[in-house]
């Protein structure tokens, strides 16, 4: 019980800085809302161009607003104890007597305030002005779909930020490297069936994937949606993949820290 606390406290006081933060800073709120509608519109009359069907626009809007979070895991969880050992925090984190995984939940939790806020609000403008239809059939359904894709995606944070610990100053250049590629693989602006059926399956190691392609088939409708697999069994997927993530980065921490005390050379940067 009193490690439950103990944890739930580190992760609540993690979390707060950066609620806190945005309250303080309320121009990041309104460029995180409008500038990515930008980059939207851009995609959506490039489709109107090509006279793609108008479901297409509604892809793009979709897509759009969960790039939000996927920007949110590499850069605020991915890179995070990266930054902390730059800044010289990492070793406060390590010598507390709480979980690494509840200061990463709170991290997380923390992050996705804004988040969740700028991609909620990027999706109501974009289906506000680019008129987009939506048919939602099983909303229960649309959302255990995106909090189990959140856990799943969140935990593949957890994960990215014990290996990126081990690669040092590379992981600036992972997180830049990955950034465009998944854009693509994961299908955040058309069915990523589109891409081929093995090469769709080996982009659902990323979990957003299956949650987009989920997403989209309890949101909208007709053949253009052409859905990589049945919405329930991509939800079975993501639960399986949020499991794995989370074992995952769990054991992966536990190796960051104990390769720590062993070599000290996780909060020391050599010349």
């Amino acid at each position: 019980m009193i490690s439950l606390t103990l944890n739930y406290r580190a992760m609540m006081g993690r979390a707060y800085p950066r609620m806190v933060g945005v309250l303080r800073e309320p121009s990041w709120i309104l460029f995180d809302i409008l500038l990515p509608l930008l980059g939207m519109g851009a995609f959506i009359y490039y489709y109107r161009a090509m006279g793609a069907p108008e479901v297409y626009t509604g892809f793009v809007v979709l897509g759009g607003a969960m790039t939000a979070f996927w920007l949110n895991v590499l850069w605020s969880m991915a890179s995070q104890f990266y930054w902390e050992k730059e800044t010289g925090n990492l070793q406060l984190y390590l010598l507390a007597p709480m979980s690494r995984m509840a200061v990463l939940a709170g991290m997380a939790l923390g992050g996705m305030f804004l988040t969740t806020i700028r991609a909620f609000s990027t999706f109501i403008l974009g289906f506000v002005i680019f008129d987009v239809q939506l048919e939602t059939s099983n909303p229960w359904g649309l959302v255990a779909v995106f909090l189990i894709t959140m856990v799943a995606l969140y935990g593949m944070g957890m994960l990215f930020s014990s290996l990126y610990m081990l690669y040092g100053r590379g992981a600036w250049h992972i997180t830049n490297l990955l950034q465009e590629p998944i854009y693509l693989v994961s299908g955040f602006y058309f069915p990523v069936r589109q891409l081929g059926f093995w090469v769709a399956a080996a982009g659902s190691i990323i979990p957003i994937t299956l949650g987009l392609d989920a997403m989209r088939q309890l949101m909208f409708s007709g053949p253009e949606v052409d859905p990589f697999l049945p919405w329930q069994v991509e939800l079975v997927i993501l639960v399986g993949l949020a499991f794995v993530y989370l074992i995952a980065a769990k054991y992966a921490l536990a190796y960051m820290e104990h390769l720590g005390k062993r070599e000290g050379r996780l909060t020391l940067r050599w010349q």
